[in-house]
């Protein structure tokens, strides 16, 4: 008969594997597992897929695919024949039940279990029911060394399906959940709140560990965590950074205690949103293998804090920024550009775009005669500016880093195939007061990992200069919008809450111009679905989250 421990030591490893890297997962997870042996652990608690990378989408359709997890998954089993920690870790398995986003439970050199995902999201960025069949049943506690662990994945805690209330009427001591819940602002709390709930319901401590890194537009943060029996919060992880930690439990009478875990502070609002931002470019650039970026420096707010970010993301020798001054560019915006690039001290270069710029005029002449100079004669100075940058991308193969804000892209004032060229987009999810507000913190601040110069990296003249495109004499963003705090408001009333127009007025806004800002939105569509994919920082980002048709003569106007 096994004994049954008395203390149980838990590796969490939040890690930042990559979609389809299986070989690569399978080596950071034996890995960790080594490190968690070397600090004693008896279990390494994995993240959800991790083998495969998070989420696979339609990789999980791929025959190959799910042979080459299953085999990774074989593998790692195997390992645990050393005497060493057992490992709960996340694969996709084909079985005849379907294919099912599953764990493995590995113990003694062989899979001691498999528990299969019952609850799949199909909301917002998920899309599991596409690929995934549900587990065809809830299963019951693993034992593990004498040890009864509930293991439920994911969104089986964070529905109301009464799966954790199972496992502990089956006998669980403990559940052990395995995550890939993507950040967005203040999601921690989130996260905190529904565990708590389902605390409150079974009766048992519960261990969630989350994947860490970017992938694709969503930023994974990490902050693994878990809430004891008593509903207060027993250990916290850190935030955007890799760790492998071991936390101690008790057995006593009550059930089981944390005795010993880390407790990272979590940073606030400003950071948490600045380094989601630099790890999404960060891992972008380096999991698609681009050795550099390149970038428009223009010496408006976007593009300051885009350059700051990639330098520190990635480091000021592999940032080329590019001023491209026409006509219209005023000595500040040279300057400006100019104290940025030296405050970064990335590479930077002046490209002039008239001669372009004249050429396409000169060349359509006959076919614009008798027009008014306007709209058209504008976007040819962005979109000489978007091929000079491509050209760069192509010659040098650096990405083009894109620098459009959410205010921008929601109401269409950017210009395809020009300002909106590009691989990735850091700032695509903030709006531009929130855009003015990380700039501020940037300058007070250094966040951890981040491989740029302390001190003010955006030139004050930058964040306290009206915004303008610099497209016509004189020009200012506000000319044709509302000023950026009223537009960023009925916005995200449009965007995040879905909110009519009546109760969008009843805030104190103008009706003509909330009506107006609605249909900018409607009419942008097109534009968005061709824009660079950029990290996800809010509730409800223009892509996965809203998916709005282009064809659409709704408007509100009850």
């Amino acid at each position: 008969m096994t004994k049954k421990l008395d203390t149980l030591r838990i590796a969490v490893a939040q890690l930042n594997p990559t979609v389809g890297d299986i070989s690569g997962n399978l080596a950071k997870a034996r890995e960790a597992r080594a490190d968690a042996a070397r600090q004693g652990a008896d279990v390494v608690l994995y993240t959800e897929l991790f083998l495969a990378g998070y989420p696979p989408e339609d990789l999980v359709l791929k025959p190959a695919f799910l042979k080459a997890c299953e085999k990774a998954a074989q593998d790692f089993a195997a390992d645990t024949a050393d005497g060493g920690p057992g490992v709960i870790i996340g694969t996709p398995l084909k079985r005849k039940s379907g294919t099912h986003n599953s764990i493995i439970f590995a113990d003694g050199g062989k899979i001691i279990a498999e528990r299969y995902k019952l609850d799949l999201p199909n909301y917002g960025e998920f899309d599991e029911k596409r690929v995934f069949q549900a587990g065809p049943e809830i299963q019951g506690p693993v034992n593990f060394r004498g040890v009864r662990i509930g293991i439920p994945i994911c969104e089986d805690i964070w529905g109301d399906v009464g799966i954790c209330e199972t496992l502990a009427e089956s006998g669980a001591e403990i559940l052990l959940v395995p995550n890939g819940s993507p950040y967005y602002r203040a999601k921690i709390d989130v996260r905190h709140q529904v565990v708590i709930r389902q605390v409150i319901e079974c009766g048992l401590p519960m261990i969630y560990a989350n994947q860490l890194g970017g992938q694709d537009e969503l930023i994974f943060d990490g902050a693994s965590f878990a809430i004891g029996a008593d509903k207060t919060l027993a250990f916290q992880m850190s935030q955007f950074e890799d760790a492998v930690d071991v936390t101690t439990w008790k057995r006593t009478d009550g059930g089981w205690i944390c005795s010993e875990g880390p407790m990272s502070k979590i940073p606030d609002r400003e950071e948490a949103d600045y380094r989601a931002c630099m790890l999404g470019l960060r891992d972008y650039v380096n999991k698609n293998g681009f050795k550099n970026v390149v970038l428009g420096l223009s010496g408006g707010i976007d593009s300051a804090i885009c350059a700051a970010l990639a330098v520190d993301a990635l480091g000021e020798e592999r940032l080329r920024a590019v001023m491209m001054p026409y006509r219209y560019t005023s000595k500040d915006s040279l300057k400006d550009a100019e104290d940025c690039a030296r405050a970064l001290g990335c590479r930077y270069d002046i490209v002039p775009i008239f001669e372009p710029v004249e050429g396409f005029l000169h060349t359509l002449t006959q076919l614009f005669e008798g027009t008014k100079e306007g709209i058209t004669e504008e976007n040819l100075q962005s979109r000489a500016r978007g091929t000079i940058l491509m050209a760069i991308s192509n010659k040098f193969g650096s990405m083009v880093v894109t620098t459009g804000n959410k205010s921008e892209m929601s109401v269409g004032y950017a210009t395809l195939y020009g300002d909106m060229n590009g691989g990735f987009n850091p700032i695509k999810d903030l709006y531009k007061m929130q855009v003015y507000a990380l700039s501020r913190w940037r300058n007070s601040h250094v966040p951890p990992g981040a491989l740029g110069p302390s001190g003010e990296v955006i030139p004050k003249n930058i964040i306290d200069k009206a915004p303008s495109a610099e497209l016509r004499e004189n020009q200012t963003d506000q000319d044709s919008l509302p000023p950026y705090p009223v537009l960023d408001d009925i916005l995200e009333c449009l965007v995040e809450n879905e909110m009519g127009v009546d109760d969008i007025v009843a805030r104190g806004h103008d009706r003509a111009t909330v009506t107006r800002i609605e249909h900018l939105l409607y009419i942008a569509e097109y534009k968005r679905r061709q824009a660079a994919p950029g990290v996800k920082i809010t509730r409800k980002n223009f892509g996965r989250d809203r998916r709005y048709p282009i064809t659409n003569r709704f408007r509100d106007r009850s």
